[in-house]
């Protein structure tokens, strides 16, 4: 006999107040999974940002240090 067969079984056993009761329990495990699927991330693959502008990398011309005012950032940092 299944686990399924016999909570069915038990519960034919019991008065319409208490399978009531039951049917609310149940109900109540099920909103407790819900949440819980809602509340784990799902990590997805996704596509990095040089990826996604592949198409756009070297497409424009400027300095290669684009660091132009090095006297400005001086001691930044340290």
């Amino acid at each position: 006999m299944t686990v399924q067969e016999i909570i069915v079984e038990k519960l034919n056993t019991l008065p319409l107040e208490k399978q009531q009761e039951v049917l609310d329990f149940v109900e109540f495990l099920q909103a407790q999974m819900q949440k819980r699927e809602l509340r784990v991330p799902k990590w997805q693959p996704g596509v990095s940002a040089l990826t996604a502008a592949q198409e756009f990398v070297g497409c424009v011309e400027g300095p290669e240090d684009l660091s132009t005012n090095k006297k400005y950032m001086e001691g930044f940092g340290s």
